[in-house]
C-alpha cells in the first residue's frame, strides 16, 4: 500500500467517524457507552375520562352453575389477562352523541371549504365556526338534510343516513401471517360507516307493542342522556372506538406527548373477566348465587319472576351509573343492556382460543355468510331472566344488526406490566 492510498483511507475514516459522531443523538453524553436513545419522552400512563383500571390476572372462565340448556357452548377455562382499562360504565346516548355532531361538522366543514392542507393532506379546520341558522350556510349545506319530498312540514332536518364516519388501520393478524411477503397496503382497512343509532329497533324488537315514545325520544331527548345507548350494531361501536382513539391521541400529539395506546371492544375474555371483578365461583358480579340482597331488593335491571319488569325500578334501560357497581367500579355489567364485544362466536371457541388473553376475531365481509358475522354479546339486558345476567353465560348478535337492548363500554390498552411500575 503506498503513502498517497493509506492517506485517502485515513481521510475517509476520519470522515466516517466525524459524520457518524455528529449523527448520533446523545453521543456527547454517552462518553462511550450503551445508554440508549436519550432524547426519548418519559412517559406516564394517563387514565382516560370515564375508565377504571384493571389490574391483571387469572380467573376461570366459563359458567359458575350449571348450564341449564346443556348446549355447552362455555366450557369452563383457565385464563389470563393483562392489565387494561374499561369504561365504568357503558357508552351513554351523550357520549355518543359527541361522535354523531362530530361527524356531522366535519362533513359540514368540508362542504363549507372550511378545511387546510398540509402535505397533499387535507385537514378540517376546526378553528372555524358553522351557523346551522343562518340560511347562507343551510343552502351550502343542502347535500346533507333531507329532499322536499322527505321533509316533515317542510323543516330542514339532517338526512342522518349522510352522517357517515371513515376510518382506517392495519391489520396486524393478516400481516403477522403472511410473514412480510406482501406491501404494506395489502393489510391496509378502509371502512365508511354510517353511525347514526337505529332508532326504529325499539319499534321492530317487539311486535305487537307500543314504543313508538322510546323510538322518537330515547336517543334524542336530554331526559335520557346518561342511559346507555341502543341500537348500534357492532360495526357503529367499532367505529365510535376507533374516532374515541383519534380524539384522544390527536389531543395528545398536540401537545406533543406520546400517544397512549388506543379504544376498543373489549374481547369476550377480557369482559368476563373485568366482570367477576375478582370473584371466583359466583354466578353474578355482586359475588351471591342470588339476584336480590338480604333485604329482598332486585340488584340490575333485567325481567325478574314471571316477568313484572317494573319490579327492579325500571321498565325499560336505566341510568348508566344505576344500582351497585361491582368490586372494581364497572356499573351495569350485568343487566340493563347487553353489550358488544370483539370476539367472533364460535360455539367451541374455548377449545381452541389460547389461555394467555385469548380472542378470536374475524373480519367478515357484508357478504360474507351469517355465521361468519356473530359477535359475542355478554352481560344479559332489561329484557332478558336472570340466567343471562350470569356473567359466565355466552349468546351472540350479528355484526350489522341493531337492537333496543344491546349497548357497548370500551377498554383501553394499558401500556406496561402493571400500574405499580409507575408509582400508583
Amino acid at each position: 500500500m503506498n503513502f498517497t492510498t493509506f492517506r485517502s483511507i485515513l481521510f475517509l475514516s476520519t470522515v466516517l467517524w466525524v459524520t457518524s459522531s455528529c449523527g448520533n443523538r446523545g453521543a456527547k453524553d454517552a462518553q462511550g457507552q450503551l445508554i440508549g436513545e436519550s432524547r426519548r419522552s418519559s412517559y406516564k400512563p394517563p387514565v382516560p375520562r370515564g375508565m377504571v383500571y384493571i389490574r391483571p390476572g387469572f380467573f376461570h372462565m366459563g359458567p359458575s352453575d350449571e348450564d341449564i340448556s346443556y348446549v355447552f357452548t362455555a366450557r369452563n377455562k383457565a385464563v389470563t389477562i393483562p392489565a387494561f382499562y374499561m369504561d365504568a360504565t357503558e357508552i351513554t346516548n351523550n357520549e355518543y352523541r359527541q361522535f354523531v355532531e362530530w361527524v356531522q361538522d366535519s362533513i359540514a366543514h368540508k362542504l363549507l371549504g372550511q378545511v387546510k392542507t398540509s402535505d397533499d393532506q387535507e385537514y378540517i379546520d376546526w378553528s372555524q365556526k358553522i351557523n346551522y341558522g343562518d340560511p347562507a350556510t343551510q343552502e351550502k349545506l343542502d347535500a346533507m338534510v333531507y329532499t322536499p319530498e322527505d321533509r316533515i312540514w317542510g323543516r330542514k332536518d339532517i338526512d342522518v343516513r349522510k352522517l357517515v364516519y371513515h376510518w382506517e388501520k392495519y391489520d396486524l393478524k393478516a400481516a403477522a401471517m403472511d410473514k412480510g411477503k406482501s406491501p404494506r397496503s395489502a393489510f391496509i382497512v378502509k371502512n365508511d360507516v354510517a353511525i347514526y343509532p337505529d332508532t326504529l329497533c325499539w319499534i321492530r324488537d317487539f311486535s305487537y307493542s307500543y314504543n313508538d315514545p322510546m323510538a322518537k325520544m330515547y336517543f334524542s331527548h336530554p331526559a335520557f342522556d346518561n342511559y346507555p345507548v341502543v341500537g348500534v350494531n357492532w360495526k357503529q361501536a367499532s367505529a365510535f372506538c376507533q374516532w374515541r382513539t383519534r380524539l384522544w391521541n390527536d389531543y395528545r400529539a398536540s401537545k406533543k406527548q406520546p400517544s397512549a395506546g388506543e379504544f376498543r371492544l373489549p374481547t369476550e375474555a377480557e369482559w368476563e373477566y373485568a366482570a367477576r371483578g375478582g370473584r371466583e365461583q359466583v354466578p353474578y358480579p355482586w359475588g351471591t348465587p342470588y339476584l336480590r340482597n338480604k333485604k329482598g331488593c332486585l340488584l340490575a335491571n333485567f325481567k325478574p319472576g314471571r316477568g313484572d319488569y317494573t319490579e327492579d325500578g325500571a321498565l325499560y334501560p336505566v341510568r348508566a351509573d344505576a344500582y351497585w357497581p361491582n368490586d372494581w367500579g364497572l356499573y351495569n355489567v350485568s343487566g340493563n343492556v347487553a353489550e358488544w364485544t370483539s370476539s367472533a362466536y364460535y360455539e367451541d371457541g374455548y377449545s381452541f382460543a389460547m389461555d394467555f388473553s385469548p380472542d378470536i376475531q374475524v373480519n367478515a365481509a357484508d357478504s360474507a355468510a351469517p355465521r361468519m358475522k356473530r359477535k359475542v354479546v355478554r352481560g344479559g339486558s332489561w329484557k332478558d331472566i336472570g340466567y343471562f345476567l350470569q356473567t359466565g353465560t355466552r349468546s351472540y348478535e350479528y355484526q350489522d344488526t341493531s337492537k333496543s337492548y344491546i349497548g357497548f363500554r370500551c377498554v383501553a390498552d394499558f401500556l406496561g406490566r402493571s400500574k405499580n411500575d409507575y408509582g400508583r
